[in-house]
């Protein structure tokens, strides 16, 4: 019997994703690959992280193995230059020629490049295979300024690959009169474009380019409003053509702006010829994400394995993080009224912008924008696709889901079982579901392994694993999330067993109740407990060697290899004589000073053997260490309060100091923050942090669980016009809740959001002593405060530790000679790594 011979043009993700698929159903085609690449299929999704530290191999979508282990041909560096229709024979470049039962066309797209006078110039790139970043990477050493043609999606990994190569100034140039415009609308890019201008990108909006100046190498670029911006080098990254010339010499046909025309079963117009991906043209459209790639591999398989399945067009929803920045749109971004109403919530101080369209009754949910804070993407996808109902109070998906008690229906539990979850590889909620209830599968990776979930672009992960605890617990199953293969124990049930047993080493945790030896996970979070439980200085009883990096050397270590100091300065207020301390500290020791956002002055460049000298003269002045380097409060920031504004109801900043010198140095899951407004202005900012407080007629109002950061939120109000005393004790017991609860390296906003029943829930627990565990936690936390001592006075007075602080154990004065400083503005800062 004559094997079927598939050969495939085209070794890209598409066609790798194709070869796997026609493997995990049939192993009778004889599979034929050619590749024009030198290299086999690698992600280009993620091709900016070659200038991260990934290498090719790292990218690789398989070992060298592969193929032949899958009895397929791999032709690599041979690109297919004829194919003859009526022979079904394919010609390459090397000579080859080989018959075809069945072909493939799986070209994807090149880069589109203007047609711009100058183009061809010295110094201009495209932006699309690895040998095009090694080509830039190697062009770029020495250059000052680049520039990058394209502000769509392609044009900012360009940009931030520039960004990653360290070139001094880059600038992205958008014809169009906003960024991404495909993806996200004018209000949006706004706060978009100021978040990258942050990152120290430059933005030029409405601008044509005519030519590319230079003599042979380009020097400049000049537009049609008669500017010009001087560049070195400039990479082209404006949209992408679909690679149709092989259709197009063969007589296939194709569209009037390019693509291969082909019907619902990938089908071209030979009956004989198929074609996949960016080079598909599918009603009238072409799909430039890989998510449709894939699913498009998935329906030919089926076909040519003899089933019978259809492209039915797809969503191009998408959610990416882009220079650090999250960006997604999903459903219509774009409708407007009088078609929808829109819900917009827009913050340009923390950069978030968040913008929902919904039907005109209220109960659907039609589409939207994202930026700054996309952590909501995979559920709002899930509520649009499945139109899943909305709660009375829509504006709750983007100003707070997760921070009130569900509604009925709400969540991964009210998604239908064929809802599409990962659609990089088509797989649904029920897919997921079975493989945890009947497969067994009840980690996230047996999830990944058993049904290919969640291993293409990873964003639907964090719903695998609510589904897989969903499902776990529908089962009647407990989950605990333990912290290691050394503690089968949550790190909830891992404190109670600590104080039960007043254990207080990390030794003789893990001889009480571990297992092994231990490992990089279990050591920081077991030296965290021990803190937060006794609050005893950190580098004593042997706990040393298992704390993070930062705590084993009371600082933070810092770019290049130098640490900060950063000592303690309660509620901002300082004295004009340590004023003057820090000043001759940091001209003695040659330090980099900054006042931060938390009110207190911040010391770089300090040397490891500097650190306990200098400390030891901050001290001596009366100061403190500041807990800058450990998980526990950082600063409590105030406004001048009554005591100088006009409009000051109380006294803020005593009330901040009162509680900064309160919890200093107490230990807790992760740092946390805290502010004090003396009225309702709110100049300390005490709504966007972990526990906050403003001043009213008639008290405090007191708000917990807000943070800054990468994914804002407010804080929501837990009780108001309260007196000071019942204000700290009620913070009391919320810290000591958060300390005993919450999970490794969670904030109290996270805390918050995950906990069943919300702010009323919490509420209730420290208000209204619903678990009735006031009392305790009151007189635990009296406790650990009684414990309280500055760890870097112990340090300084403890010649033992003091040992530590060298970088040679045989010449303690001798400093790394690696660390090295460059001038700015009058003072010094940590040189620029090389890119070799």
């Amino acid at each position: 019997m004559k094997v079927p011979v598939i050969v495939i043009i085209g070794n890209g993700m598409v066609g790798f994703k194709l070869c796997e698929k026609l493997r995990a159903k049939n192993s009778l085609f004889k599979i034929v690959v050619f590749g024009e690449e030198p290299r086999r299929a690698y992600d280009r999704v993620h091709l900016s992280e070659y200038f991260s530290g990934k290498s090719a191999d790292d990218l690789a979508l398989s070992t060298a193995d592969w193929y032949r282990d899958h009895d397929i041909q791999l032709h690599l560096n041979e690109s297919v230059v004829s194919v003859d229709k009526k022979t079904k024979q394919v010609y390459t470049c090397k000579g080859t020629s080989l018959h075809y039962d069945f072909l493939v066309l799986a070209t994807g797209s090149s880069a589109f490049v203007p047609d711009i006078p100058g183009v061809e110039k010295e110094g201009v790139f495209v932006y699309r295979t690895i040998e095009d970043l090694d080509l830039i990477r190697d062009y770029t050493r020495n250059k000052r300024i680049g520039a990058v043609l394209g502000g769509g999606l392609l044009g900012l990994e360009a940009a931030k690959a520039l960004l990653d190569l360290e070139v001094e100034k880059t600038h992205v140039i958008e014809f169009a009169s906003r960024l991404m415009p495909r993806q996200i609308d004018d209000a949006g890019s706004e706060i978009l474009k100021s978040k990258l201008e942050e990152l120290g990108l430059e933005i030029h909006l409405n601008k044509a380019t005519t030519s590319i100046e230079g003599e042979g190498r380009i020097s400049s670029l000049k537009f049609s409003d008669h500017t010009e911006l001087a560049v070195d080098i400039l990479v082209i990254s404006a949209g992408i053509r679909p690679r149709d010339e092989l259709a197009r010499s063969c007589g296939l046909e194709v569209g009037l702006r390019g693509g291969v025309l082909v019907d619902a079963r990938m089908q071209t117009s030979d009956p004989f010829i198929y074609a996949i991906g960016e080079c598909a043209l599918y009603d009238h459209m072409i799909y430039g994400l890989i998510a449709p790639g894939y699913e498009m591999a998935e329906v030919l398989a089926s076909n040519l394995c003899g089933g019978e399945k259809t492209f039915k067009g797809f969503d191009m929803s998408t959610k990416l993080k882009l220079i650090g920045v999250d960006v997604a749109s999903f459903g219509d971004p774009f409708i407007a009224d009088p078609d929808c109403r829109t819900i917009l919530f827009e913050d340009t101080h923390k950069g978030t912008y968040k913008r929902i369209n919904i039907s005109h009754d209220g109960k659907l949910l039609l589409g939207g924008v994202l930026i700054g804070d996309a952590s909501n993407y995979n559920m709002l996808l899930q509520t649009v696709n499945n139109r899943i109902a909305l709660p009375p109070n829509p504006e709750d998906l983007i100003l707070g889901a997760g921070r009130s008690a569900e509604a009925p229906g709400a969540g991964v539990s009210a998604l239908p079982d064929d809802a599409l979850i990962c659609s990089c590889e088509g797989v649904t909620k029920g897919a997921i579901c079975h493989s945890v209830a009947e497969g067994g599968c009840e980690s996230v990776d047996a999830i990944k392994k058993c049904t290919g979930a969640g291993t293409g672009c990873g964003g639907c992960v964090p719903m695998i694993k609510d589904l897989m605890v969903y499902t776990m617990k529908s089962q009647g199953k407990y989950v605990r999330n333990v912290i290691c293969e050394h503690f089968n124990y949550s790190r909830q049930e891992l404190y109670d067993l600590v104080r039960i047993h007043e254990l207080k080493s990390y030794d003789a945790v893990l001889d009480t109740v571990g297992k092994g030896d231990g490992c990089e996970v279990c050591k920081p979070l077991v030296s965290s407990l021990l803190a937060s439980i006794w609050n005893e200085m950190i580098l004593k009883r042997g706990n040393d060697v298992a704390q993070d990096s930062n705590d084993r050397f009371l600082a933070n270590i810092q770019k290049g290899g130098s640490y900060s100091v950063v000592p303690r300065i309660p509620g901002g207020e300082i004295t004009p004589d340590k004023l003057m301390v820090i000043a001759q500290v940091a001209k003695k020791y040659d330090l980099y000073t900054k006042i931060t956002g938390g009110q207190r002055i911040d010391m770089f460049g300090a040397h490891l053997n500097d650190l306990p000298l200098i400390w030891e003269e901050l001290i001596a002045a009366g100061f403190e260490s500041g807990h800058a380097y450990g998980k526990g409060l950082r600063t409590v920031k105030s406004c001048v309060g009554s005591t100088w504004c006009r409009f000051g109801l109380h006294d803020s900043v005593s009330f901040a100091i009162e509680i900064e010198e309160r919890y200093r140095g107490l230990r807790a899951p992760h740092k946390f923050k805290s502010a004090v407004s003396g009225c309702i202005r709110e100049c300390a900012e005490a709504q966007s942090k972990d526990f906050g407080i403003i001043a009213t007629e008639k008290g405090w109002n007191l708000y917990v669980c807000g943070n800054g950061g990468s994914k804002p939120q407010h804080a929501l109000l837990l009780a108001s016009d309260l007196d000071s005393a019942t204000c700290i004790r009620y913070i009391d017991r919320f810290l000591m809740f958060y300390i005993q609860t919450a999970d490794p390296l969670t904030r109290t906003a996270t805390w918050l959001n995950k906990m069943e029943g919300g702010i009323e829930y919490l509420r209730n627990v420290v208000v209204h002593d619903s678990l009735k565990m006031a009392e305790a936690w009151e007189a635990q936390i009296e406790e650990l405060l009684k414990a309280y001592t500055c760890e870097w006075k112990n340090a300084v007075d403890d010649p033992e530790i003091r040992k530590r602080f060298s970088h040679f154990v045989n010449a303690p004065e001798e400093k790394d000679p690696s660390i090295v400083f460059e001038e700015m503005r009058g003072q010094k800062k940590a040189a620029d790594w090389i890119v070799a």
